[in-house]
């Protein structure tokens, strides 16, 4: 164990009130790609951009590419949790983790057993139909072919944050008011690229900020614990 790991297991052993704000390098380590990073999601060929591709814009105006994409790349049934995933869960079992913040929209650490779990970009798990808003699983999804229809006949939209379109207020607000009542924010997988989701760890009124990812981040950050090690190998250590 490292002299940062170490530090970091004394943090989590006297929190009280553990944030996790943690995006797609959290999930890598269960066989799901992240965005930006070599061999990520960007750096794959395609018709278009993702960036484009993944925008409110294209999806209304090329929908069958659209989900072409998204049922090729977006789509991981048979992912499962990781060891970072399971430490978080177990966490909250023990009233140490009051929540995980997530970009993420897999919905992995409800699957390891995590219930106070803030989507900021939506989940792939929530499918809904434009004009009657039923709700269909990921199930529907994955056995559907072209744009999917709802039994009404609308088009059935998933229910994930597209480029252009804005958070979920509710969401927003529950991911603010508990980083800002955390006395221990780790901020895990993620670059902090995407805003306005990076710009959440500002609430965060707390002395201890620890940092685990595998590459540099976009801005400056105060952190008194920095790791570059994957973050399930991490967090099973804790």
């Amino acid at each position: 164990m490292t002299e940062s790991v170490k530090k970091l297991k004394e943090w989590v052993d006297g929190a009280h009130s553990i944030v996790f704000f943690g995006g797609a390098g959290v999930s890598t380590e269960s066989g799901i790609p992240d965005f930006r990073s070599t061999g990520g999601l960007y750096h794959q060929e395609w018709s278009d951009p993702p960036e484009v591709i993944l925008s409110h814009s294209y999806y209304k105006s090329n929908p069958e590419e659209f989900f072409r994409f998204y049922r090729a790349k977006l789509l991981a049934p048979e992912a499962k949790p990781n060891d970072a995933h399971r430490k978080l869960a177990e966490w909250e079992r023990q009233g140490k983790l009051e929540a995980v913040v997530t970009q993420n929209i897999d919905g992995l650490h409800q699957a390891a057993g995590s219930r106070r779990v803030y989507e900021l970009h939506g989940s792939v798990h929530r499918n809904y139909c434009e004009k009657c808003r039923k709700f269909y699983g990921l199930d529907f999804m994955l056995q559907s072919r072209g744009v999917p229809r709802c039994s009404c006949g609308g088009a059935v939209k998933p229910d994930v944050v597209l480029y252009e379109e804005g958070l979920d207020q509710d969401t927003l607000n529950g991911a603010v008011r508990a980083i800002a009542a955390a006395d221990l924010l780790i901020i895990g997988g993620t670059s902090l690229n995407v805003y306005p989701a990076a710009g959440l760890i500002n609430y965060y009124r707390g002395q201890r900020l620890a940092l685990i990812n595998k590459s540099a981040v976009a801005r400056d950050l105060d952190a008194g614990v920095v790791i570059t090690d994957p973050i399930g190998e991490v967090l099973a250590q804790m």
